[in-house]
């Protein structure tokens, strides 16, 4: 079967699925077929069920992740029409040569606090509203054991333990990891390079007429492999970046474990390769123009560095007034008490490297500067914006408080909504609809499968 017959298999979705109708798909295609097998892999912090679908006998494992952060719903839209392909498709799974493990949400309480902005239209301000994005040591993709120098994170959340003790049992020979990103182009995360991976990859993300992320990178210590296209890593590298600014104790910054493919990498060496594709939900034609402006690149990034350090400064003092209202058990409090506590130092570092490092010399690509002026500005107001939701926690343990802590909440509000407005005026952006986001990925995986058998 060729891809494109695969690939146009794909629905029309027209929303994200929940936690309910997702495990309630995967139900039901257990029960349709007897070459489909579900099992329960764990539980969550919440005591909810975290289900692996398996389908097939091959000799080699693939283990396929989504929701490994839980504001990322787009990999279970993959792993959805996947699962059907799968069991309407033996034959297929067969000739494939792997088991095939499908998570459709790891992180299964945090998917259901994001459930908000998963149905009807899709728009920047509504997903603001119902955004949550868990603190960095509680996010499944991000919070596996590390001991690295000064660094020990050996305290892995109930989800996270239940995908290691799957790696543990699987050793996976391809672990993919289903991501997604809110502005911006497609780019990927690899193991390493093998065959014709790069220019496949990127010939087919042109091809389905998306941009590649030719901006910023997430990380200035991340290792471009090719346009759009980058080494993964584990927590070591940031820790190292981090010490070689002349930061004594790193770990004060990294409250976090490692990722998912360094951990797997040292259960399997360097035998497994792991894929992550990281998408868009908004399009804008700035995202993948190289044209140099008249801007100096430094100059830009200082001045977005200096922007987010004044929105934290601003969330802090708001922070302080709400939090004796909050429960402090609560995951929006643990996320938001985090990043306050570790956004702005680490701004503040940004901002001394940038000023002397020769990576920001010359002129900002139009690319780049959508990048800072737009990307990075909007996603640190979402962090701020779980602020809303903590006061409405607030009101419903302290009804006695629900003018007071109404006003923060309205004014917070109202605040975000102008600040999302001025980010966002004169800027024509498309949302990508879902089922284009859904060939990617899956294409993604099959033609990464596809070189590794021409290694093999």
């Amino acid at each position: 079967m060729q891809l494109k017959e695969i690939l146009d298999q794909i629905p029309n979705y027209k929303e994200f699925m929940t936690i309910a109708e997702l495990d309630g798909s995967s139900k039901k295609l257990a029960q349709s077929f007897d070459h489909v097998d579900l099992k329960e892999i764990g539980k969550s912090r919440g005591g909810r069920t975290i289900l692996c679908l398996k389908f097939g006998e091959g000799k080699k494992n693939a283990l396929l992740f989504a929701f490994p952060h839980p504001n990322e719903p787009i990999g279970s839209m993959s792993l959805e029409f996947l699962s059907q392909f799968l069991a309407n498709n033996p034959e297929f799974t067969k000739k494939s040569g792997y088991t095939w493990y499908l998570i459709k949400a790891i992180d299964i309480d945090g998917a259901i606090l994001n459930e908000g902005w998963f149905k009807g239209d899709f728009t920047p301000i509504k997903y603001a509203k119902n955004y949550y994005r868990p603190a960095p040591f509680e996010q499944v993709e991000w919070s596996f054991p590390i001991n690295y120098k000064k660094l020990k994170f050996e305290t892995p959340p109930p989800e996270t333990q239940a995908l290691m003790n799957l790696i543990n049992d699987l050793k996976p020979e391809f672990m993919y990891s289903l991501h997604n990103s809110s502005f911006g182009g497609v780019y990927f995360y690899i193991s390493r390079g093998i065959g014709n991976l790069f220019d496949d990859l990127v010939n087919f993300v042109k091809g389905e007429h998306l941009p590649l992320h030719l901006g910023e990178p997430e990380a200035p210590y991340i290792k471009k492999l090719h346009d759009g296209i980058f080494q993964m890593f584990g927590v070591q590298k940031q820790y190292d970046y981090v010490e070689a600014k002349g930061i004594e104790n790193p770990q004060e910054f990294i409250t976090h474990g490692t990722s998912s493919y360094d951990y797997l990498k040292r259960i399997v060496r360097e035998e497994s390769f792991t894929l992550v594709c990281e998408m868009p939900y908004f399009y804008h034609n700035s995202i993948g123009d190289t044209t140099l402006t008249e801007f100096e690149r430094r100059n830009l990034r200082l001045q977005s560095l200096e922007y987010m350090k004044n929105v934290f400064i601003h969330a802090k003092k708001i922070f302080r007034h709400i939090k004796k209202f909050c429960d402090k058990s609560s995951r929006i409090y643990t996320a938001v008490e985090e990043y306050i506590r570790i956004t702005r130092p680490s701004l503040e570092m940004e901002i001394n490297i940038t000023k002397t490092s020769s990576m920001y010399d010359g002129k900002v690509t139009v690319s780049q500067a959508f990048d800072l002026n737009v990307s990075s500005r909007f996603y640190k107001l979402l962090i701020i914006s779980m602020i809303v939701r903590l006061c409405e926690e607030a009101i419903l343990i302290h009804p006695e408080k629900e003018i007071e802590i109404t006003k923060i909440k309205n004014d917070l509000e109202k605040w975000i909504e102008q600040k999302i407005k001025e980010l966002l005026n004169n800027i024509k952006f498309e949302v990508i609809p879902i089922q284009k986001l859904v060939r990617v990925q899956i294409g993604s995986a099959f033609i990464t499968l596809e070189n590794l058998s021409k290694k093999l």
